[in-house]
């Protein structure tokens, strides 16, 4: 089974905001509530590079390791989601997550405090897929139409890449090779290395 994973090439991101903008378009995000954001290291000096951020869907989610109602779940596919049904709004998995992933809605349907939210990989959640209380609650389910999630299909430098860990390693992996010849890049795939 594929393990879906993001993976965001610092070398690449221009900090255009698309991924974001995507994402709040696609799945009706409440305002408050950045799914995924773009963070700037070193802004303004040398060295300044900028990263595409959102659920890394973790193999050992600390967020689940913390939720004491037991609301979040991984999909065969190593995606971490979570039940906005169980989910009481308590904010442990906020503290817990490195990344910052869950957020609470500043206006929720829910609750005056409101369920937390978070990246789902455009998998919807436990309802039945391509229902009206499955996008209510978590957006459009692109993985079940076949599709990647919109925040990379929609990077123009393509510097955020989704989809099986493998597939998305390999691609990185040969950016890396390339970087490393870049002398001779206008002619790398024309050059006969050994063989």
């Amino acid at each position: 089974m594929a393990r879906m994973k993001f993976f965001c090439d610092a070398e690449r991101c221009i900090e255009c905001n698309a991924c974001v903008t995507a994402c709040k378009n696609e799945h009706e995000v409440p305002w408050g509530v950045n799914r995924r954001r773009v963070v700037t290291i070193k802004d303004g000096e040398q060295g300044e590079r900028s990263l595409s951020v959102a659920c890394m869907h973790c193999s050992d989610a600390p967020c689940a390791t913390v939720c004491p109602v037991d609301c979040f779940y991984t999909t065969g596919d190593g995606i971490v989601l979570h039940d906005k049904d169980i989910c009481i709004g308590c904010g442990y998995c906020f503290y817990a997550c490195p990344f910052g992933a869950p957020q609470f809605p500043e206006d929720a349907a829910f609750a005056s405090r409101g369920k937390m939210d978070k990246c789902t990989f455009c998998a919807g959640g436990p309802e039945d897929d391509h229902t009206s209380d499955e996008y209510k609650k978590y957006g459009r389910n692109r993985l079940s139409e076949g599709k990647l999630p919109l925040c990379a299909e929609m990077c123009a430098t393509k510097a955020l890449l989704a989809g099986d860990a493998d597939v998305v390693a390999d691609i990185y992996r040969k950016r890396i090779i390339n970087r490393g010849s870049s002398a001779f890049n206008w002619g790398v795939n024309d050059l006969n290395l050994g063989g």
